[in-house]
């Protein structure tokens, strides 16, 4: 696998990345969740066509969620299910949704975790994912803890183009079969995100 420098990598994240923070409200997120936790509070629930893991949502970070729902909203990710649940949000409905599931995280995400990347093809990835897993920027997603089949789901998406996100696209490009599943079981294996809330 082609490693690019750290360096201009970073300056791709900082051009490309809202800097905007949720300002939702939790309880009333909560609420408004139950309809997503019919899928993603379920743990080990597949996608039905193509099959894989449905991703874990937890403690992921509430900007990004509410960048991913406002893209399958307005037809920029493609996923029927998911187009159709996030067509009928507002903003701020979205705001309140992502401050809740911020909440499902455990103290791994709250702290920034305990691993660190030390897979060669993973150093790439840290640029904008963090050095374990989790990201630091609140427009990029954490993938310490997501399910396996979920990032090789997605990091194919990015391969092919049927995920239009300038720096993923340029990124996945270099990856082999092999380099994308290497990938997807070294940040399946780290603590992080959550499927539900943990037991207390």
């Amino acid at each position: 696998m082609r490693i690019a420098a750290i360096a201009p990598l970073l300056l791709a994240c900082a051009l490309f990345a809202n800097p905007a923070n949720a300002q939702g409200d939790a309880a009333n997120g909560k609420d408004l969740s139950y309809t997503c936790l019919g899928c993603h509070g379920i743990a080990g629930y597949r996608n039905a066509y193509p099959s894989y893991r449905v991703p874990k949502l937890g403690g992921q970070k509430a900007a990004y969620l509410i960048d991913a729902l406002k893209g399958y909203r307005d037809g920029l990710r493609r996923h029927p299910t998911m187009q159709a649940q996030a067509v009928s949000l507002t903003d701020q409905e979205m705001e309140d949704i992502a401050a809740y599931l911020v909440t499902l995280g455990s103290e791994t995400i709250a702290s920034g975790g305990t691993e660190g990347a030390s897979l060669e093809r993973a150093q790439v990835c840290v640029a904008c994912h963090g050095q374990n897993g989790i990201s630091v920027n609140p427009m990029w997603p954490s993938l310490a803890g997501q399910h396996e089949e979920y990032l090789v789901h997605a990091l194919n998406q990015y391969r092919s183009g049927e995920r239009s996100q300038a720096v993923m696209y340029a990124q996945a490009q270099s990856l082999t079969d092999e380099d994308v599943a290497i990938l997807a079981r070294y940040y399946a294996r780290l603590s992080g995100l959550e499927t539900t809330e943990p037991e207390e």
